[in-house]
Formats: C-alpha cells, sequence, structure tokens
C-alpha cells in the first residue's frame, strides 16, 4: 500500500484501504455458521482477517504521511497526532458497542450472533469514510514531484538509498509498538484475568482510561512542535523503561477498579510520548516520493514481528506461571527503542518535509 501511496498518490491508497477494510468487515459479519457451511466458515474469517491485515498494515503508512504532509509548518506534531486519536477512538466506539451488548444481550445470545453486530456498524462506518476520502485533496507535495522521481517513487530500490532512516523507524517502532499494545489490549484483558476484576467493570475503566488517552494526543502533539520530538521519546523510553514491571506489579496486588484505573493512566500518559508523534517523525525521515513506504513498510515488519507476537509470549509466560516475565520483556523493548531515541537527531530541525517545500531556512534557523 506504501508502494500505491508513493506511485498513484495519497488520497487514492487512503481509499483502497478503506475499501478493503469495508469488505473484510461485511464478510465477516455475513460468514453462515459453522454448523451451516463446515469448515469453509473459518476459513473465509480467516481471509476477511487478512484483507482487514492488509488494510490496517497499508493504512498507518500513507495516513501518517498524509497527515504530516497536509500540515502546516510548525503544526504538524499537532496535526499528525489526530492518527493516534482516530485510532483509539475506534477502540472507543467498539468498547461502547461492547458495553451496549453486554447490557442487552445475554452470554449465548453474544456468542450465537451479537458479536456479529460490532463488524456490521463496522463496514457502515468505513463506507461513510469512504464517500469522506474521495473528496479529500491531494497532498501538495506529492502533486510536486517531478516526473523523473515519479519513475523510481515508491520502489525498495530507492528506499534502500536510506538505510538510517528505515533502520531509525525499526528501532522508533519497537517499544512503542509492544507499549501501546501492552497499556490497551493486554492490560484489558489481565485485569480480568490476573487482578480479577469483573469484566463489566474493566470496559468501564477501559472506556474512560482511553478517552482521557485520546484527548493527550493532541496537547502532546502541540507540545513537541513547541520543544521537538525528541524529548517526549526521550520521556517515553526512561519512564517506559523503569515503570512498566512496578506498575503491573501494584495493579497485581490491587482490588480496587479505581486504583486500577490510575495504574493504567499512568502507562498511557507514558506511552503518549510516542503515540503521539512517532507519525511526524518517521514522515520526517523520508523524501516524498518514498515518505508512505518508507513510513510503512519498516513499521509493519515491526509491528508483525514484535506487537503482533506479544500477546503470544504473554499467554505463554502466564501458562508457566511466569506472566511477570513479560513485564520486563515489555521494558526491554522499551530500552532498546530508547537507544534509538537517544541517538536520533531532532526530526523537526532535520525534516525532509521542510527542505521540500523550501523550509531549509527554517530548519537551519531550529539548529541555530
Amino acid at each position: 500500500m506504501g508502494r500505491y501511496a508513493d506511485r498513484h498518490g495519497r488520497r487514492a491508497a487512503l481509499t483502497l484501504s478503506i475499501t478493503v477494510m469495508a469488505g473484510g468487515s461485511l464478510i465477516i459479519a455475513c460468514t453462515p455458521s459453522y454448523e451451516s457451511i463446515g469448515i469453509m466458515a473459518p476459513i473465509i474469517l480467516v481471509l476477511a482477517r487478512l484483507l482487514q491485515g492488509l488494510s490496517l498494515g497499508g493504512e498507518y503508512g500513507t495516513s501518517a504521511t498524509y497527515l504530516s504532509e497536509m500540515a502546516s509548518s510548525g503544526r504538524r506534531g499537532f496535526y499528525s497526532s489526530f492518527q493516534y486519536v482516530t485510532l483509539v477512538a475506534g477502540q472507543m466506539v467498539a468498547l461502547g458497542v461492547q458495553i451496549v451488548l453486554q447490557q442487552l444481550l445475554s452470554e449465548p445470545d453474544m456468542k450465537a450472533w451479537g458479536w456479529r453486530i460490532p463488524f456490521i456498524i463496522g463496514a457502515m462506518g468505513a463506507v461513510a469514510v469512504l464517500w469522506l476520502r474521495r473528496t479529500m485533496d491531494e497532498s501538495e507535495q506529492f502533486s510536486n514531484i517531478k516526473s523523473q522521481k515519479r519513475e523510481s517513487a515508491g520502489t525498495v530500490r530507492a528506499l534502500m538509498k536510506h538505510p538510517k532512516a528505515v533502520l531509525t523507524v525499526v528501532g522508533l517502532t519497537l517499544g512503542g509498538t509492544v507499549a501501546f499494545y501492552t497499556y490497551t489490549t493486554y492490560l484489558q484483558k489481565f485485569m480480568v484475568n490476573t487482578v480479577g476484576l469483573p469484566k463489566e467493570v474493566v470496559s468501564w475503566i477501559n472506556f474512560v482510561a482511553l478517552l482521557i488517552f485520546v484527548v493527550l494526543q493532541p496537547i502532546a502533539g502541540l507540545l513537541s512542535d513547541k520543544i521537538g520530538r525528541r524529548p517526549l521519546l526521550m520521556a517515553f523510553g526512561i519512564l517506559g523503561t523503569l515503570l512498566t514491571a512496578p506498575i503491573f506489579f501494584f495493579m497485581e496486588k490491587t482490588t480496587e477498579p479505581i486504583v486500577a484505573f490510575l495504574l493504567m493512566m499512568v502507562g498511557l500518559i507514558i506511552v503518549t510520548g510516542y503515540t503521539s508523534i512517532n507519525a511526524i517523525v518517521k514522515a520526517e525521515l523520508f523524501p516524498t516520493e518514498i515518505r508512505a513506504l518508507g513510513v510503512g513498510l519498516p513499521y509493519a515488519l515491526t509491528v508483525a514481528i514484535f506487537g503482533g507476537t506479544a500477546e503470544f509470549i504473554a499467554l505463554w509466560l502466564k501458562s508457566i506461571g511466569m506472566e511477570s516475565l513479560f513485564y520486563f520483556y515489555v521494558a526491554g523493548c522499551i530500552a532498546i527503542s530508547f537507544i534509538t531515541y537517544w541517538r536520533m537527531d531532532e526530526s523537526s530541525k532535520t525534516s525532509q518535509i521542510e527542505a521540500e517545500l523550501g523550509g531549509d531556512k527554517l530548519v537551519n534557523n531550529k539548529s541555530s
């Protein structure tokens, strides 16, 4: 999808990704049960999930690129932070639907047919977003790519001319994706299975915590426009490394929902240092003709290897009675990313986006 965005435009790629996502959701919602079509039911569901994964994997790099290119100079951190606003808002909508369904349906009804409702809602929402994306403007920087650069746009060969930027994206993403998964998805299961809080209570804790988390994103993004991206990443790296294990050890021993909520908020505040600005930091590393591919490909590979396996590692460690090792695994991943944050340049001062828009003077002024 990143290659497609670099060759055919950000708008075209974003329109394609949401179309694929809508199709995947609709297929899942309409797939007959195992009792009706046998082994074909799980096969269809797996294929539909693969479609959704393809869409989601391509969405990140393209949306990060589009938001970064469309934002005005000096406000790119603020506007690009809305990528995680929309991502987490989607989680909140899903949680809201879950809370409502828990109140209205019995557990047998949920297992029989209620689970299809969120996918129907998701497909309908995707169709609405598809209409909006078809009317978006293309970014000025993509439109201004010269013909000779357009020929090599979105190729791996062109991307490999920027090995430092590619490795920086990997280092940036490793700790961030594991931490984000841990403090959102895993923590919800942890509060139910390890802490022993009721599912309904945990759903409300998650909903309120994520609501506050959403508000924090543009605040941190705006702060990065004032003081730079690197200080926020450094804060995430240091605090995430030092406090992740203590947060989970304290939560293990609590029986109070309010304490669990406060501990979750500490974790989400820490991870905001990454989530609010990671899109703009990565986009600032690459020239326009490979920006979507440069942001998306190393990100997708890192998420697949580390973010995608985090749950399996957590469940395996829990099954052998060593769940606490997972806390240190997360802290270790963040520590590795901290090395990247410590060694990298301040991306807002060396921004490829600003340089290509004739902002070389601005870049030099910031550096002095």
